[in-house]
């Protein structure tokens, strides 16, 4: 499910933590691949399994496979930092 390298963010449309989330990642210009698990199966199971039956949005992972979820901009924006 999740390609080598690749910054990877799982959420919905509707999820204003997901759009937060979103903003941050697109003002630092950085690729990564969005998944809606609203329309991916798959991904919605992924992302349950990920957090122990919570579908919980979004969930980041990371080129290096460490994973956030619901991050605080604090901590979501540390981590980009720790990856620059």
């Amino acid at each position: 499910m999740i390609e080598e390298e690749k910054l990877v963010v799982y959420g919905t449309r509707w999820c204003g933590d997901c759009r937060r989330a979103l903003k941050m990642l697109n003002e630092r210009n950085l690729t990564f691949i969005w998944v809606d698990i609203d329309r991916d199966p798959k991904a919605e199971a992924y992302v349950i399994v990920t957090n122990h039956g919570n579908r919980s949005v979004p969930t980041i992972v990371f080129p290096d496979g460490s994973i956030m979820v619901e991050p605080s901009n604090n901590d979501l924006s540390l981590k980009l930092d720790s990856m620059a």
